[in-house]
């Protein structure tokens, strides 16, 4: 083979090689790209996946109230055999629930009461309605919040301000008055940015009375015959008046920013 030969297939690799090389730079400036959007996405798309997987199999029909009492002994002799293991399993499944949306959360905590009584009952309901709560909220935080605020005008951004400096009043109102969905009071501060530590804070403490007497009543599992009669008219207003109180202090300083 002559030079002329040789530095024609010299020339034809190097020609090839750079071809590789330019494709696989525009694949990764592509790949660079696409990232945080895969980043900013993906957990949405698992946790709603996990969310159709979870209803399309009934997952929220596996527990009722008559369930609990046909196996609530069983349940017990398993606690009483296990503290340790059930107490942590009974926080995952409960942050589990709580991250699915599944509408069982008031069974767990009638059968967290009923197992581990109402001190550790509480501990482990509000602590894992919490971390399930913190997954939705920071899930939903860092897609659908990160786009609407890129997104967003003025008006988005006085109501973002106004709630992150209010967050700690306004969410424990919610979260200590029965009106408000779970699941949105999960959902609505992710997408005004309020930092993940007040939501947490607020959702353990908001939600710690009214865990409380749910678990306090699971106490008597066996005897609760709807879930229906579970909390009387009054102590609805109680939790509504807390929720009140709690909201004073922000409207306070409100009106005092408005006079100034």
């Amino acid at each position: 083979m002559g030079f002329r030969s040789i530095g024609f297939c010299f020339c034809n690799i190097l020609y090839r090689l750079t071809n590789l090389l330019v494709v696989d730079f525009e694949a990764k400036v592509k790949m660079k790209a696409i990232l945080p959007h895969i980043r900013r996405w993906l957990p949405l798309v698992i946790l709603a996946c996990l969310i159709g997987l979870a209803y399309s199999n009934d997952w929220h029909k596996l527990l009722s109230l008559e369930s609990l009492q046909e196996q609530k002994a069983r349940f017990q002799g398993y606690t009483d055999a296990n503290p340790v293991l059930s107490a942590l399993g009974f926080l995952g499944i409960y942050a589990g629930a709580v991250s699915l949306s599944l509408p069982i959360a008031t069974l767990l905590t009638l059968l967290g009461g009923f197992l581990f009584g109402k001190w550790v009952g509480t501990l482990l309901v509000v602590s894992g309605a919490t971390i399930g709560a913190c997954v939705i909220f920071t899930i939903a935080k860092t897609s659908l919040g990160t786009t609407l605020r890129e997104k967003a005008g003025s008006l988005y951004n006085k109501i973002a301000h106004n709630m992150k400096e209010n967050a700690v009043g306004y969410l424990l109102f919610m979260r200590l008055v029965p009106l408000f969905p779970f699941v949105l009071v999960n959902i609505v501060p992710a997408l005004f940015n309020v930092p993940l530590r007040i939501f947490a804070l607020t959702t353990f403490f908001g939600i710690l009375p009214g865990t409380f007497v749910f678990v306090n009543v699971g106490e008597t599992l066996g005897e609760i015959e709807s879930l229906k009669d579970l909390v009387s008219t009054q102590t609805l207003l109680a939790f509504g008046l807390l929720g009140v109180f709690a909201l004073i202090p922000t409207l306070y300083k409100q009106w005092k920013n408005k006079k100034s």
